[in-house]
């Protein structure tokens, strides 16, 4: 029994994939760049994409960055704290993630309060100046994700 546990194990290991959350429930994969392209289209559904992970939040690993290797835009896909830990170590692998489409208002205030933490996370200077309006932004909150090696 050990033996066909120790089996199963490195097959498993050997599939060089790394899965997080629930499983993927998407048959189809949407590029990064239409769905970035179109928004209005994609809100509030269900979506998979795939890109290179190139941002793993250093705190939480409560989000990561895709990017489309071809348009170079990147999507941020985020969970809940603790939900899905997102290994920092990931970044430059390939991932395919899903979850629904949303569309982020924020208010100026919100903005830099959003802005200033995100400096924070990345250790970086903050200058709330250079916000001088609200914004609109998008995401996917995640709920399953695959890193490929």
């Amino acid at each position: 029994m050990r033996y066909a546990t120790f089996l199963l194990f490195v097959a498993f290991s050997a599939s060089g994939e790394t899965k997080l959350g629930k499983p993927l429930a998407l048959k189809e994969t949407s590029l990064i760049d239409t769905v970035l392209s179109t928004p209005a289209a994609f809100v509030g559904k269900q979506v998979q994409v795939k890109g290179k992970i190139t941002e793993v939040c250093q705190m939480m690993g409560c989000w990561m960055a895709l990017t489309d290797t071809q348009s170079g835009k990147a999507i941020r896909i985020k969970v809940n704290d603790g939900e899905i830990v997102f290994p920092s170590e990931a970044v430059g692998k390939t991932a395919i993630a899903e979850g629904t489409f949303t569309r982020i208002e924020q208010t100026r205030e919100q903005a830099i309060a959003s802005a200033k933490h995100e400096a924070e996370e990345r250790g970086r200077k903050f200058d709330p100046s250079k916000i001088k309006s609200g914004t609109t932004t998008y995401q996917i909150r995640g709920t399953g994700a695959v890193v490929l090696d």
